[in-house]
């Protein structure tokens, strides 16, 4: 389990005001994505908890989120207003093939996106098959994904990670797109790092440098 190697993710079974955490389908540098439990409905939901490594840690209560230092918490609380801004953004989207944004919530001092939970797979697992995937079935996932991308786009919003792990398929077969990455992509550009926040294969040119003018074709182009 991510849990086991993870050391800085809440345990199964912490209470986030009406959700019970349960286990972690994925985590990076810039945060951990729990599956969870909303306690009313019953229903299943994904949380995105902001938890930059570089400049935070889980404290000694297993719980709260502490900056690293006085200089990290400065650059800890610029980002976490950026994650806040993209909440307010993605919660306003509404759309078939967009991962639909419930609620924002902030504890532990730090913030959580609740998001509805997505049965099904990752393009990047169908992609793993030995068969190729038919053209037909690529056109099915391909339309109304940059549906998705143009509403994206028509908010202000540039996803710049576009890549098969953030593209899931539901058991239906409808695509859905996850895991903007305006927070952390500000959050760099915040904090001035020289390293880009892109994914080699899918990224174009104007994101390996801090200066490249990124857009809604840099999207297109992944």
């Amino acid at each position: 389990m991510l849990q086991d190697r993870h050391f800085s993710a809440l345990q199964p079974g912490a209470r986030l005001h009406s959700y019970t955490i349960g286990a972690i389908p994925g985590a990076g540098g810039f945060g951990i994505t729990y599956k969870a439990r909303e306690d009313i409905t019953h229903r299943e939901v994904a949380i995105k908890e902001y938890l930059p490594t570089s400049l935070a840690t889980r404290d000694h209560d297993r719980n709260t989120v502490r900056p690293l230092s006085e200089s990290a918490a400065r650059d800890f609380a610029w980002g976490l207003e950026r994650f806040r801004q993209e909440a307010k953004l993605l919660i306003e989207f509404r759309h078939p093939n967009i991962v639909p944004v419930l609620a924002y919530v902030e504890a532990n001092g730090t913030g959580y996106l609740v998001m509805a939970f997505q049965q099904g797979t990752s393009l990047s697992e169908v992609l793993r098959g030995n068969a190729p995937v038919a053209e037909g079935r690529v056109l099915q996932f391909m339309g109304p994904l940059l549906d998705g991308v143009e509403e994206v786009h028509r908010h202000g919003v540039v996803h710049r990670d576009i890549k098969p792990d953030n593209i899931f398929i539901r058991s239906d077969e409808t695509p859905v797109l996850l895991d903007f990455g305006a927070a952390r992509q500000a959050l760099c550009e915040g904090l001035g790092s020289h390293t880009a926040v892109l994914t080699e294969g899918y990224a174009p040119f104007e994101q390996y440098s801090r200066k490249g003018n990124q857009g809604p074709w840099t999207d297109i182009y992944a």
